[in-house]
């Protein structure tokens, strides 16, 4: 399995205009489809709930993103680790408020896994 990104969805795959939706940031989702593209997971880790959260699911799917999971850990990860615990796992955890965090750059894609 290659890297595992959790990815928030309000001020970063789009402005944050909640309830509302903004407008797409490009950079983070073309980044987001190359890495699935590449065999790298997505989950969706985000604070939206019921009707907007399908809402933000269906926004995705119409910009070309889909996810593996959806505020949940990936099923392989619940059976490495045997439990479901709240904690999302990811290698990288990308959100408006870290953007892969202080000082860290997004791996680089497209080298063999």
């Amino acid at each position: 399995m290659g890297l595992i990104f959790a990815v928030d969805f309000d001020g970063t795959l789009c402005e944050n205009a909640w309830p509302d939706i903004g407008k797409p940031n490009g950079y983070i989702l073309r980044y987001l489809i190359q890495a699935r593209k590449e065999g790298h997971k997505l989950i969706l880790w985000t604070m939206r709930e019921g009707e907007l959260l399908s809402q933000a699911i269906e926004w995705c799917k119409a910009q070309g993103l889909e996810f593996d999971a959806v505020n949940d850990n990936l099923p392989e990860m619940q059976s490495f680790y045997g439990n479901n615990p709240r904690k999302v796992f990811a290698n990288y955890y990308i959100d408006d408020h870290n953007a892969f965090g202080v000082g860290h750059k997004p791996p680089v894609l497209g080298r063999k896994k």
